[in-house]
């Protein structure tokens, strides 16, 4: 992670929240998480690159594929991942593409990596609705970010026949009634470095787009952007967290007084950490998976994490994000259990 305001909290809280998500999930892995505190907006290619292979040459040692593999998170992507690689590489002497996931397809990458985490947040809205009898198509909603992970969920929900009434970055919102087309406000905001001013839309910003008026909310920005002061006015019926941490403590408990389906981040975008898992895979092997295979093998894995949460939820009485926390946590104390201690 890239951020300029990323603290050592944060980063921590992150590798906890990747702890149990990979245990939700079924992956082999454990959790961590790594972060250089800077603002890549102000750095030019060749400076984000020289940052990247320092960062990884400091931190080698801690990392291999069957240690530590890193993947993209906020403000890195492909090609920071192929640095990585080939840092790591050029460090060991020869080409390890299973160190890193997120890797562009041409030097080992896995289809459909770059829209995991939406295919898999788009799984469990669809689950969702399904618990709640309600339709997806013509649903109304709202996405707060436009990166990677909000924009591509936007236009999978739209396909989905999902209708995109409200979308977001960093310097504000559009709302149109009506419904947008994502492909068109992404060409727009290529253009222009916002999807501020788009036609026929009426400018909002982040904090009106929490309040729209939709059935479904996906905050896929940054962290406590849904919080005491605004929970109240949230009118989805689903909240599903594309970003990790967008909904504060206080939030939690207005939010399941209110009736409101949260949809927790450590579940909801569980689909990237999945996919890199099968990148992993696919590198031990040698293989190459078609994107069909990808997406069907994560449909399952997501489809049979929603349905564990969900189940725990009814039996405990509980809201998701407790009944995902009780099943991360009791399978890694379980494992634990089993394991024993040593010496």
């Amino acid at each position: 992670r890239y951020h300029p305001d990323v603290t050592l909290d944060d980063v921590t809280a992150l590798a906890m929240w990747m702890t149990w998500k990979c245990a939700i999930i079924g992956l082999p892995y454990g959790g961590a998480k790594g972060a250089v505190k800077c603002d890549t907006k102000k750095l030019s290619l060749n400076e984000t690159e020289r940052l990247t292979r320092r960062y990884i040459s400091l931190i080698a040692d801690y990392l291999g594929p069957h240690r530590d593999v890193p993947a993209p998170d906020v403000y890195t992507n492909q090609q920071t991942m192929a640095w990585v690689m080939d840092t790591y590489s050029q460090l060991k002497g020869y080409s390890i593409p299973e160190s890193v996931t997120g890797k562009p397809v041409e030097i080992g990458g896995s289809e459909g990596r770059i829209c995991a985490t939406s295919l898999g947040l788009s799984y469990c809205i669809r689950q969702a609705a399904e618990k709640l009898n309600s339709r997806l198509k013509g649903a109304t909603v709202a996405v707060q970010g436009f990166g990677t992970v909000g924009y591509n969920a936007a236009s999978i929900l739209h396909n989905m026949g999902c209708k995109i009434v409200a979308v977001s970055d960093s310097q504000g919102g559009i709302y149109c009634k009506e419904g947008l087309n994502p492909y068109k406000v992404r060409a727009h905001k290529n253009k222009t470095g916002t999807v501020k001013g788009y036609k026929d839309c009426a400018d909002i910003t982040n904090a009106d787009l929490i309040q729209a008026q939709c059935d479904i909310l996906v905050p896929a920005a940054i962290e406590n952007q849904i919080n005491r002061e605004n929970a109240d006015g949230v009118r989805a019926k689903i909240v599903a967290e594309g970003a990790n941490g967008p909904t504060s403590p206080d939030a939690d408990k207005v939010l399941y007084e209110k009736g409101i389906w949260l949809i927790p981040d450590i579940l909801a975008n569980s689909g990237g950490v999945t996919v890199s898992y099968f990148e992993w895979v696919q590198n031990l092997t040698r293989e190459h998976w078609t994107l069909d295979e990808v997406n069907q093998k994560l449909e399952i894995k997501i489809t049979k994490a929603f349905e564990d949460v969900y189940k725990l939820t009814k039996k405990e009485e509980s809201e998701m994000r407790i009944a995902a926390l009780m099943l991360g946590v009791g399978r890694v104390a379980h494992a634990l259990k089993t394991l024993g201690l040593w010496p």
